[in-house]
């Protein structure tokens, strides 16, 4: 009786469905919370990062910030010879029309220094996203999927950030330097010439720092949207980034009166916290 109720037993075993000997391996693709809705797919690992020589990096660097400066090149050539015509729209835009108002030239080579620096600017300009997606394929093997999304959709965003710096800076910030530049003649009977040269060292700088300055909402972005930081880390330490901001404008912005570097820092904060209030509007 014993050999016969094993035999049953080991029948009756052997009928039992697949399904039921044993549980199914987890996937191990995707995490277990408690709630079977809310697994979500593990982020992939980099599929191209492998190790290299320190000087593999450093050449690949240098090959990428070549192909940016070369292009910033090519682009003020072909800027230059339309210089003349974005001087005087430049120039009248934010200066009032008159006779005192006229770019006097105290150098022969002025105008020829003027127009190849507001040729670099358009350079710089378009420079600006080439850099961006130049650093992208420079980290593109150790990133992942996501993260590569994330830096191509910054390339164009630079560039609209960029051209949007541009008209801050010449509809609003330039025009209001300049007429609280002349509120200190107002009272007097004086003439105020303006240098060609060194009135447009300052329009150009304060466009050039305002198209960088403009990247902040972008920058904050990646680094949040990449897991480099948190958008409550950056809260709390708001009060560095002010320092850190009002410390560039000052140190980019050609104006001893403090005027200019007052205008830049306040846009610099306005962006930063701009950028924050909508992040936390969104819930990231």
């Amino acid at each position: 009786m014993g050999e016969e109720s094993d035999a049953t037993a080991g029948s009756n075993l052997s009928k039992v469905p697949a399904s039921e000997e044993a549980p199914a391996p987890p996937d191990e693709d995707l995490y277990e919370p408690e709630d079977p809705e809310q697994a979500v797919e593990r982020p992939s690992q980099p599929m191209e990062d492998e190790e290299m020589p320190l000087a593999d990096h450093v050449e690949e660097m240098i090959k990428r910030l070549a192909v940016v400066i070369v292009i910033a090149a090519v682009v003020t050539l072909l800027i230059l010879p339309t210089a003349d015509h974005i001087i005087n729209f430049l120039w009248y835009q934010i200066l009032p029309i008159s006779k005192d108002t006229r770019p006097r030239i105290y150098a022969p080579l002025a105008l020829v220094m003027t127009k190849l620096k507001v040729a670099s600017l358009g350079g710089l300009v378009v420079a600006l996203p080439v850099m961006v997606y130049e650093t992208y394929l420079f980290m593109r093997p150790g990133l992942y999927p996501n993260e590569r999304r994330y830096y191509l959709a910054a390339v164009p965003t630079s560039l609209v950030l960029a051209f949007v710096g541009l008209c801050f800076a010449d509809f609003l910030i330039l025009p209001a330097i300049f007429k609280y530049f002349l509120s200190y003649t107002s009272s007097a009977d004086v003439g105020i010439a303006f240098g060609l040269t060194k009135t447009f060292n300052l329009i150009l700088m304060m466009m050039g720092v305002l198209a960088i300055v403009f990247q902040i909402p972008l920058l904050i972005m990646l680094a949040i949207m990449m897991g480099l930081t948190t958008r409550q880390w950056m809260a709390s330490k708001r009060l560095y980034f002010w320092g850190a901001f009002a410390g560039f404008a000052f140190l980019f912005s050609p104006d001893p009166t403090g005027m200019a570097p007052f205008l830049v820092a306040i846009t610099m904060v306005g962006l930063f916290e701009g950028t924050l209030l909508l992040l936390k509007w969104t819930g990231r």
